[in-house]
């Protein structure tokens, strides 16, 4: 009797030449580069250091294309991006300690957001493994510990026969639902050794899927069956498994209302009949979702900014379908559903009776209206009209990847995203400077879209490096500098709470000709030539940098009422 583990598979001719005749020359960092060719990648992030020079030297013996940034966080952003857009994980290869420390928020991002990035990074010689202090440059007493509390997995290497395993594994880390960042590390000699180990030619892995438990598929169908007012919340773990359609279906099927989450926006079509949008930070909203008898949750945690910073009670049942362990009824009590969004909403569809309900699409326009009367009633034209004449620049399938900056706080529940998998922000980890190198790793992924970033003045100046990166590579990015002449939102929550703010403003420079000192154009623009202006920064092939001198406030929050 044969069993598929049983299979061996055969090397090809090719594949036997070349384990039997090796190229003269390779190296551990060959070992790295031809692990990665061999499980598809094509694209790899980083910057170079002392200790990674062996995989750097490879990659020059080999087919990957390199796209170099100027920070590692900036680096780690560019990767973050890159695996969003494709859903592959994105290689980011670094140096060791303070190069591979500065990649910690970027990965932090990562891990909130479901990003697949492989993180491969140098350590010091193997002799100074294990925590004692020999005094080489770039030394912790133990690297990986660094690295432990922020990503999925963590690989350390000792000899050259684990780099292709350690790398297939890590691989199958980051694509194993739900997706994230992954960290390997090899000390700096076996990356330079010369290598009697053939060529890497197979890497053929098998992310395990996360189907549904089918007794509880079944009580969540049957709840949602009979449902009076079933309502649904769509997060980012829909757009990452690209269940957008099936949670179409669903919706349709049950007559269900759609919010989406900041994380998933695009995840629901914004003008469908039973679109509540994104106003997840408004009490109309969240007195809607309260008065669900079965509410469905498909991809979300409901943390803060989902729960209208946790001021959301739901009083009816509530079925929550999160990939992520931890995420599983860590804030509410739910028939706890622990499966991939793809594979969960393809048994409810296969389950699930449908329902008649003429009267839920008025009950959406009714919860629209007063979040529109309620936002009108506030005077914030200008902040509006700005988020208007981005929408209508950007072409529709282009994506957008925006910095903590107020614009991005008010496109989280008013923007239009058209399609899923377009507009992405920083709002998992919510740390500065993602905007500009996010969009870069996108430009890298797809050349076919113009792809459009937004920051702040304050988290622009984070990323004013990539400037040469974007010139470098002839990057198709538009970067829309909101300049307001500091931190603009903490200087609205420090006025609000102590009524003044405190160190946040800033002295900047002449953005439009720092762009140019790159060689990047740039435009000064306003409220009223913006549309105009962006959406020829747009069409031009390159990137650009679009300057936009204002002060923009926020809209009133209703948890503090």
């Amino acid at each position: 009797m044969t069993h598929d583990h049983d299979l061996v598979l055969r090397p090809t001719a090719a594949q036997t030449e070349a384990a039997l005749n090796p190229p003269p020359g390779r190296n551990g960092g060959d070992l790295v580069v031809e692990t990665l060719a061999a499980l598809g990648a094509t694209t790899v992030f980083g910057l170079p250091g002392q200790h990674a020079l062996g995989m750097f030297d490879a990659l020059r013996r080999s087919d990957l294309r390199y796209i170099g940034l100027r920070v590692e966080n900036n680096a780690g952003f560019a990767a973050d991006a890159y695996g969003r857009i494709t859903g592959e994980a994105a290689p980011l290869l670094l140096s060791t300690g303070p190069g591979a420390l500065t990649s910690l928020a970027a990965l932090q991002e990562a891990r909130a957001a479901s990003a697949p990035v492989l993180a491969i990074s140098s350590q010091v010689p193997t002799a100074g493994l294990g925590g004692g202090r020999h005094g080489y440059l770039h030394e912790l007493p133990d690297q990986a510990a660094s690295f432990r509390g922020v990503v999925k997995s963590v690989h350390t290497v000792r000899t050259q026969s684990q780099i292709p395993s350690a790398i297939a594994e890590a691989w199958t880390s980051a694509l194993t639902v739900p997706h994230g960042p992954v960290w390997v590390e090899i000390p700096q000699d076996v990356l330079l050794a010369k290598t009697p180990i053939p060529v890497v030619t197979g890497g053929d892995t098998f992310p395990e899927e996360l189907p549904p438990r089918p007794e509880l598929t079944a009580v969540a169908a049957d709840l949602l069956s009979r449902a009076e007012r079933p309502a649904i919340i769509a997060g980012g773990g829909v757009v990452r498994a690209d269940a957008s359609k099936k949670l179409r279906q669903l919706a349709e099927r049950l007559q269900a209302p759609v919010v989406t989450t900041f994380g998933g926006k695009g995840a629901f079509p914004w003008t469908h009949a039973l679109s509540l949008q994104s106003w997840l930070e408004d009490r109309h909203t969240t007195d809607f979702l309260e008065d669900a008898d079965v509410l469905l949750v498909v991809g979300s945690g409901l943390g803060e900014l989902s729960s209208n910073y946790h001021t959301f009670q739901p009083r009816g049942r509530v079925i929550q379908i999160e990939a992520d362990l931890g995420k599983l009824e860590s804030n509410h009590p739910a028939l706890g559903i622990h499966a991939d969004a793809r594979l969960a909403l393809q048994a409810l569809l296969e389950t699930v009776g449908e329902r008649t309900d003429p009267a839920a699409p008025e009950r959406v326009r009714e919860v629209l209206a007063k979040v529109r009367e309620r936002i009108a009633s506030q005077e914030l034209t200008l902040e509006q009209d700005v988020l208007a004449a981005v929408r209508k620049a950007l072409p529709s399938g282009a994506p957008s990847f925006w910095d903590m900056t107020i614009l991005a706080y008010w496109a989280w529940s008013a923007f239009d995203a058209k399609a899923p998998n377009t507009m992405h922000s920083a709002q998992g980890a919510g740390g500065l400077g993602y905007g500009f190198p996010a969009a870069l790793g996108a430009a890298a992924a797809d050349p076919t879209h113009p792809v459009l970033a937004v920051s702040g003045d304050g988290g622009a100046l984070y990323s004013i490096a990539e400037l040469a990166t974007a010139r470098q590579y002839d990057l198709n990015v538009t970067w829309l500098i909101v300049d307001d002449g500091g931190y603009g939102i903490l200087r609205e929550y420090m006025t609000d709470a102590f009524g003044e703010p405190t160190a946040t403003e800033l002295t900047r420079p002449d953005y439009v000709a720092l762009a140019e000192s790159f060689g990047v154009p740039g435009v000064r623009t306003s409220p009223e030539t913006l549309e105009a202006d962006l959406a020829k920064a747009l069409a031009a092939p390159g990137p650009s940098v679009v300057v936009l001198p204002a002060v923009l406030r926020m809209f009133a929050p209703t948890h503090l009422d």
